[in-house]
């Protein structure tokens, strides 16, 4: 073990500050889509007793009209995370009548292209710049792309750990300087060791063949209606998820804040040639918001996300630049189809103590070389991450996966001790073991198991969701929520539905081209 990692790791063992730990922030987003009882997308509109998608703080859209997503306060203890997001669910299916939620990460049989409904937010100035983003995320990407659907882990360190750290390493700047480069070298980390996570996680072998709309592809027959690879982990993760020439040169670099914040910034402000030609309208009516490598900084798709929480209309870069970094959002996990929620605790145990690791080991800035193995790992990993004797690179030399997984997970050990020691428990430890032997035995990972599910039942991938997606609706529905959580979210929707008409009443004081060109010269405003 590397002596930063030994320093700082006595340093959070002291007595007096083991207790930090327990102030990590955890918050979950997952992303589902509607379906209909014969496993086709929903084509309904978001359900009115859910609440207004603009101004709803828990339940939204992503992409798609379908595509729901649920939003948990960012809490100390990861257990109250995923009670929080339980009761989203129980509610949500209170409220779908006849409509499931999807299990998997990859979506059920989708409708032509044209088909699928682009999530509408009403005639407020700001739900119409997000419909008119969407339309050009349509545009660019294609909307089958958009109903993919994952699983994001938001996590802060406490704030009262960094100025220790600081103090302790002697580092010359402010706190709020400190903080942030900690969290970039967290993010160096994490795209050096997050393979690991798509090997234990992953959970997409197979997807649906209209998937692919007769686009030429790599993946196996596993019957007329699915495509697979027998070792892939999360094909969601692959290559054929997300294709873009235009972000293809856009690679922000981790090395500090401010050499990231301006890749994104020039992004956003760099017209893209092919999006120039299109335009901005088609017979008058808004189709992208701009014709630049990216609409806004969200377009740009990452395994991880520094983040800060943003103002009333202040941008997400805006607010990094302004108040450095406060969280990671890990981005790659897939939903776990065998999960009624898509990820239990034991999962949320081992990402903490993964993260926390990440934030703690020495992370030297990435050499070229070293950006390129992270990449190639990563997709080796999900493509056929549990292929025997599967080999990554480690300092331009091929490494044994399982060896180095072993490697990983012993050295995330003490991490995990820490954690059971500062609340008392040892379920990290047990996590540990958990994924140690998915390690040992690659049938132990969800994605195997998917595939032997399928197998099993003589079934291809969206009767093997849908037979996923019944059990969980059983699951909710056997057990709905007290009167009074009951309650406390039918006064959200009411609520979050009188804001949303609140703000289309009050808030036009400026017509909808105007609102964008303001928007667009917020980011060009920012000079470096």
């Amino acid at each position: 073990m590397s002596e930063l990692l030994n320093r700082r790791l006595a340093l959070l063992s002291d007595r007096n500050n083991l207790s930090l730990l327990e102030q990590c922030l955890h918050g979950i987003e997952r992303e589902c889509l509607r379906v209909t009882g014969q496993a086709r997308l929903a084509q309904t509109p978001h359900p009115e007793a859910l609440g207004a998608a603009l101004t709803h703080e828990q339940i939204t859209t992503d992409y798609s009209e379908s595509l729901l997503e649920f939003i948990t306060p960012a809490l100390a203890n990861p257990a109250d995370t995923l009670a929080s997001l339980d009761k989203i669910h129980r509610f949500a299916y209170s409220k779908l009548g006849n409509e499931y939620l999807w299990s998997p990460s990859m979506p059920c049989p989708l409708p032509a292209e044209e088909d699928i409904p682009i999530a509408y937010y009403g005639t407020s100035n700001i739900g119409q710049l997000k419909y008119v983003y969407r339309k050009g995320l349509a545009l660019r990407y294609g909307k089958t792309m958009q109903c993919i659907a994952g699983i994001h882990y938001n996590f802060s360190l406490p704030e009262k750990l960094w100025p220790l750290l600081k103090q302790d390493e002697g580092f010359v700047g402010t706190d709020r300087d400190y903080q942030s480069s900690a969290y970039i070298a967290l993010i160096r980390n994490f795209r050096r060791y997050s393979w690991l996570l798509m090997y234990l996680f992953g959970a997409s072998p197979a997807l649906d063949a209209g998937f692919l709309r007769g686009r030429s592809h790599q993946l196996e027959q596993w019957d007329a209606d699915t495509l697979y690879l027998p070792y892939a982990t999360s094909l969601r993760m692959s290559d054929l998820g997300y294709q873009s020439n235009a972000q293809a040169g856009l690679t922000p670099c981790y090395n500090d804040l401010d050499s990231y914040i301006d890749s994104l910034r020039k992004a956003v402000a760099t017209p893209y040639a092919p999006y120039v030609e299109i335009g901005t309208r088609k017979d008058g009516e808004w189709i992208q918001l701009n014709t630049n490598i990216l609409q806004i900084e969200n377009e740009y798709y990452s395994n991880i996300r520094p983040k800060r929480v943003t103002y009333s209309g202040e941008r997400p870069i805006q607010a990094l630049m302004a108040r450095g970094i406060q969280y990671v959002e890990v981005r790659c996990l897939d939903i776990n189809p065998f999960l009624p929620m898509g990820i239990d605790l034991q999962q949320s145990r081992f990402i903490d103590a993964f993260v926390l690791f990440c934030a703690l080991q020495d992370s030297p800035q990435l050499t070229d070389n070293e950006c390129g193995n992270a990449t190639s790992n990563f997709l080796s990993v999900v493509k056929e991450g549990r292929r025997p004797d599967l080999e990554l690179q480690r300092n331009g030399q091929p490494i044994d996966l399982k060896f180095w997984a072993t490697e990983l997970l012993e050295k995330i050990a003490p991490i995990v001790q820490l954690l059971d020691a500062s609340n008392g428990s040892d379920e990290h430890a047990k996590s540990l073991a958990t994924q140690q032997a998915k390690v040992n035995n690659s049938a132990l990972t969800p994605s195997a198991q998917v595939l032997a599910s399928m197998t099993e039942h003589k079934e291809g991938f969206t009767a093997f969701s849908f037979r996923q997606s019944q059990a969980h609706a059983e699951h909710f529905r056997s057990e709905p929520l007290s009167t009074d959580d009951q309650s406390t979210f039918e006064t959200l929707a009411r609520n979050s539905i009188a804001q949303q008409s609140e703000l289309e009443q009050t808030e036009e004081t400026v017509d909808f081209d105007t609102f964008v060109g303001a928007y667009q010269a917020s980011i060009l405003a920012i000079s470096n």
